[in-house]
């Protein structure tokens, strides 16, 4: 079942027991506990504006948890058929529900369950009369995904072929539309057939002025057509555009970790950014081209009804026309592919020095850095101006194909009316030549999307590259949402990072009791931080066990799992916006209460209020107007404001001065009282404190313990602990430190040793 709310969570307010927001969500977590599906209520964040949770946002949550929801509106009538499905939940007017868990149409009743009570309570009938005063009408429907969902799909062409399809209400609308103004683009070649054989030779006002209304009458309606027809394009398009970007970014989320690593962050940006030219593609030249093929399933029958002779030529044209694209096409794609992938490398300098732009003045890098950009640049340019070539060339070749069937259509016709091999008129002539151009205009315009396939398919591969890696979606919601008291227990957990052979983690064993306050320390590489990754779930192939509270680490949800955990970096990150949106980032319900309170146990309350604008202070991109010991105080205020069980703090006072540095160690035996804490620090006399020391060499604890035990008992730690403070024993670090170099000396005779980017 669901964890109740702690004191400081977001809507605790609201979130009473026995409050009418409670009920609702007992309902809609009763709902889901049904399919399998374990929810915590304080996952769910509501809209700032709404009282209750509404219907949307509650489909919204269940769909982040990897459930199958939808919100309706039902009348009685409907409501009371649907007696064999799952439990239902049913909105109530005061912005509570209640689960419905079955009916009976014969006698008129639905069977209500009172969410706070348990599976085996009874449940109650309820008529009509009753339900209706106090039930809105609104139902939210819960199933468990067992299929693959659109967020989870292969991010290829047949994606984006399900993502338009969604939308076959418009779609229709947009084809019926289109099949009609088709027909109504076959009037005006006629009309002007008539106007040069009927008025022109016979000199009929008569007719000038009926053919006259006929065009005002036709122009009108074409005119409404069009811009229906434009507005619904816009509509489903401007809809594709939002269901698209959404469930890019959303897949950009999940990817894990490690994959950022890895990569570069410029190229992945340019890699992403591909997606929105896939998107342009599908939501406007393929589906304009593909609405104006209608043109040719009219106009063509009643060409070759004109003149076959003459329809076959227009056709034999307009296949030419193709066929020159198709021959082009493999040239086509290999230049559009270098010119995509010499885009996204420049792409990739330009964020590269944006990002490090500190670095690059103070180290005054602007030559070397304008010298790279020079040459991406250069590389752009000339498979661009190679792009921009071979479509010159393949222009040039359609063009006397595409003149033919514009002027030289009419010169052809005239031949055969003068050569009696064809009975048509003047007029009739003319129409022709006008309906011939809407022929080879979408036949043209399909032509010339063949080319433009080759560059989305280009840029389909290259988003591909980030989107179809694998990602967290299954572990985010997913997994065993148990409470958190903090017992770790390591069994020969052993790790290795990707692409190495070396054991970043070597049989490591120990374990801790919950409210241990447990350092870690060793020298650079050692395995510290990995531990801590391994404990926040960055990492999850390693082998051995890992337990938390006894429950593996690997069946527990990861959402969860980090929400209830406080992490403080060496580096941390801190978004534009102000320090008290900061520090209640991820807990916007929190009040100025919560942060002054942890802004206290940080030691960040005496710099904050000596700021002008206290708590409201702005915090520009890259923290540039605070100092690194500052932001390091607003990180910390950051992790504890949840009131996690568990927090890690890894290299978390590295960039305090001494005096914040002391403040914040005086902090953190309170900040410790009643959770477990995780320090890594290279500082010892930080951890002088903690009640166990975990001392790590090689991948493996060597020793755990106290620090007096530590200091008789294990010499690594002793050389360590003599090295940081040699002005009391100087002789003796001076040894320590010859017997550290002999390490090292037989280290390097050994060979490599695990190595561990993220230490210190």
């Amino acid at each position: 079942m669901a964890q109740q709310p702690s004191p400081g969570s977001p809507q605790s307010a609201k979130l009473e027991p026995g409050s009418p927001v409670y009920i609702r969500l007992r309902a809609v977590i009763a709902a889901a506990h049904y399919h399998g599906l374990e929810l915590d209520m304080r996952d769910f964040a509501a809209e700032p504006e709404e009282d209750s949770p509404s219907p949307a946002s509650l489909v919204r949550w269940l769909r982040e948890q990897g459930a199958v929801a939808k919100a309706m509106h039902l009348r009685w009538r409907y409501l009371v058929r649907m007696g064999n499905t799952p439990p239902i939940v049913l909105m109530f007017r005061d912005g509570s529900a209640g689960l419905m868990v079955g009916s009976n149409p014969e006698k008129g009743v639905v069977w209500l369950r009172d969410p706070l009570k348990g599976e085996g309570e009874p449940p109650i009938p309820v008529d009509q009369l009753r339900l209706t005063q106090v039930w809105t009408g609104d139902v939210v429907l819960v199933k468990r995904r067992r299929d693959e969902s659109e967020g989870d799909a292969r991010f290829d062409l047949a994606w984006f072929a399900k993502m338009v399809l969604r939308e076959k209400r418009g779609l229709r609308d947009m084809v019926f539309g289109s099949m009609v103004m088709s027909v109504l683009q076959v009037f005006p070649p006629l009309i002007v057939m008539q106007v040069i054989d009927r008025v022109v030779n016979y000199h009929s006002m008569a007719t000038l002025v009926s053919l006259t209304g006929f065009v005002i009458i036709l122009g009108v309606y074409e005119i409404l057509l069009s811009y229906g027809r434009q507005e619904l394009t816009l509509v489903v398009t401007t809809r594709l555009d939002a269901r698209i970007s959404l469930h890019a970014f959303n897949r950009l989320l999940s990817l894990p970790l490690e994959f950022y690593e890895r990569q570069q962050a410029g190229e992945i940006l340019g890699r992403f950014s591909s997606v929105f030219k896939v998107r342009d593609f599908m939501t406007g030249q393929l589906l304009s081209t593909i609405l104006d093929m209608f043109v040719l399933v009219v106009v063509m029958p009643v060409l070759f009804y004109m003149s076959p002779t003459m329809a076959w030529l227009t056709f034999a044209a307009a296949g030419a026309i193709g066929l020159v694209v198709v021959i082009m096409l493999p040239a086509i794609s290999r230049v559009a592919g270098h010119q995509i992938r010499t885009e996204m490398k420049r792409n990739a300098t330009l964020y590269e020095t944006v990002a490090g732009i500190r670095t690059v003045k103070t180290l005054a890098l602007e030559n070397p850095r304008r010298e790279e950009w020079d040459d991406r640049t250069a590389e752009v340019v000339r498979w661009r101006l190679a792009a921009g070539r071979i479509s010159n060339w393949s222009n040039s070749i359609v063009m006397p194909l595409n003149m033919f069937i514009n002027r030289g259509i009419i010169m052809v016709g005239a031949y055969l009316t003068l050569t009696n091999s064809n009975s048509m008129q003047g007029g009739a002539l003319m129409a022709f030549m006008m309906l011939g151009g809407r022929v080879a205009s979408p036949l043209v315009s399909l032509a010339r999307m063949m080319e433009s396939v080759n560059e989305v398919t280009v840029s389909l591969n290259e988003a591909g590259m980030v989107l179809n890696q694998p990602t967290e979606a299954k572990a985010l919601t997913t997994g065993m949402r148990p409470p958190i008291k903090g017992a770790l227990s390591f069994v020969d957990v052993n790790f290795s990072y990707p692409g190495s052979t070396a054991k970043a983690l070597d049989g490591v064993n120990f374990s801790v009791p919950a409210g241990t306050m447990l350092g870690l320390v060793g020298r650079s590489g050692s395995g510290k931080s990995t531990i801590t990754r391994l404990l926040q779930g960055v990492s999850r192939n390693y082998t051995g066990y890992l337990r938390l509270d006894g429950i593996d680490m690997r069946e527990i949800n990861l959402h969860h799992l980090r929400r209830s955990f406080g992490v403080v970096l060496q580096d941390n990150f801190l978004f534009r916006g102000t320090i008290q949106d900061n520090i209640t980032a991820g807990r916007p319900g929190l009040t100025i209460d919560d942060v002054v309170r942890a802004a206290r146990m940080a030691g960040a309350e005496e710099f904050i209020e000596r700021m002008p604008a206290g708590y409201e202070t702005w915090i520009e991109e890259g923290s540039t107007n605070i100092s690194g010991g500052q932001r390091q105080r607003l990180a910390i205020a950051r992790a504890v404001i949840c009131d996690p069980k568990l927090m890690i703090l890894d290299e978390a006072t590295s960039a305090l001065d001494p005096e914040s540095e002391a403040l914040v160690n005086a902090n953190l035996q309170r900040i410790g009282k009643g959770r477990t804490m995780v320090i890594v620090s290279h500082r010892l006399s930080s951890l002088v404190d903690c009640d166990q020391i975990a001392v790590m060499d090689k991948g493996k604890v060597t020793d755990i313990g106290p620090h007096s035990e530590l200091l008789e008992r294990c010499d690594v730690y002793r050389t360590l602990w003599l090295q940081q403070n040699r002005h009391v024993n100087p002789q003796a670090a001076k040894a320590a430190e010859e017997d550290e170099a002999a390490d090292d000396q037989k280290r390097e005779q050994q060979g490599p040793q695990p190595s561990e980017g993220d230490d210190a």
